[in-house]
């Protein structure tokens, strides 16, 4: 499967988190907005400031959030205007990325004439600092995931992510659409935006094919002006691959369905079927029922286990009868 990816760690701009912050967080830019656009939050670890600022500044983390709360301001507080400014000073603030102050509290007036000075954007929202962190988290696991670009389709059936592969022309636009027309979700045709969070893969449409398909003959096409708006989606959890194949491509073929093949994705391997194409054979059903197959798999149900066994016995009692 062609992939557009690199190496780089990914990365956000604090200018870009503050943007996109979940709602609940409220965030308010306190001083340093001329920093917001170059400096760079790299990791979803979030970090308090109490024990940097204790002294221990070999505890800063490049690249994360520090959060500072009532412990820290109380701990500012306590200390002569002298002391603050040397305390601050003290920090390798260049590391920091940004300074989130939570419960709306009031940093002293030192706090944020150095944080100006140095293009050190501090932000400050109306949430504890426990909540704060889990807004954080969740937001940052999704927006610094890693991600890559892949060639294919990814549909909703049965509530199920199913990632459709195969070399360009196979068919799979076509089958997909067949598959919109059964009552199926598009998310994604051609390129397919997928993140590894934590251990799933979560699939994207990019913003510019969202919602389109492109059928050779018809050229583009909007699902969601055909079909509605139940048509399409935007997001889904990958959980299954459907490889198509030209017939003379496979080198063999599954005929019991006992080996389950499976695809590697970011280190996350998905169940995968091989959809032997030639002319004749009706795609759409056959991807259905591969999986319904699949699901009844996740409930214990495996039909050729149970038709293997059920050979074994037959042979098992025709031998004994023999015997007798």
């Amino acid at each position: 499967m062609q992939s557009n990816f690199n190496n780089e760690k990914p990365k956000i701009s604090v200018a870009d988190f503050i943007s996109g912050a979940p709602a609940e967080m409220e965030i308010e830019l306190l001083a340093g907005a001329g920093g917001i656009g170059a400096r760079q939050i790299v990791s979803a670890r979030i970090q308090k400031l109490g024990l940097a600022l204790a002294g221990f500044t070999h505890y800063i983390h490049a690249g994360r959030i520090q959060i500072v709360g009532q412990s820290e301001i109380w701990y500012l507080a306590q200390l002569e205007p002298e002391q603050r400014i040397q305390a601050l000073r003290n920090l390798d603030l260049e590391k920091v990325c940004c300074v989130l102050i939570t419960k709306n509290l009031s940093p002293p007036s030192e706090f944020l004439e150095i944080a100006e000075e140095i293009n050190l954007p501090v932000i400050r929202t109306p949430q504890v600092s426990s909540a704060a962190i889990v807004s954080l988290a969740g937001f940052l696991q999704e927006a610094l995931a890693p991600q890559r670009v892949l060639h294919g389709v990814l549909m909703e059936m049965y509530g199920t992510g199913v990632l459709f592969k195969g070399e360009s022309g196979i068919g799979k636009s076509e089958c997909a659409l067949d598959l919109i027309s059964r009552g199926h979700r598009l998310i994604s045709d051609d390129a397919v935006l997928i993140k590894r969070i934590g251990d799933k893969l979560e699939g994207y449409s990019p913003e510019l094919t969202r919602e389109h398909l492109e059928i050779r003959g018809l050229g583009i096409i909007n699902i969601r002006d055909l079909y509605g708006i139940s048509a399409v989606g935007n997001r889904k959890q990958i959980d299954l691959c459907v490889e198509l194949k030209k017939w003379n491509n496979v080198l063999e073929i599954e005929r019991l369905g006992l080996e389950t093949q499976e695809e590697d994705i970011f280190g996350i391997k998905l169940p995968k079927y091989v959809l032997p194409v030639s002319s004749g054979r009706n795609l759409s059903t056959l991807v259905e029922t591969a999986i319904r197959v699949y699901l009844l798999k996740t409930k214990g149900v495996n039909a050729a286990r149970d038709f293997i066994e059920t050979h074994t016995r037959l042979l098992s009692a025709q031998a004994a009868s023999k015997q007798a």
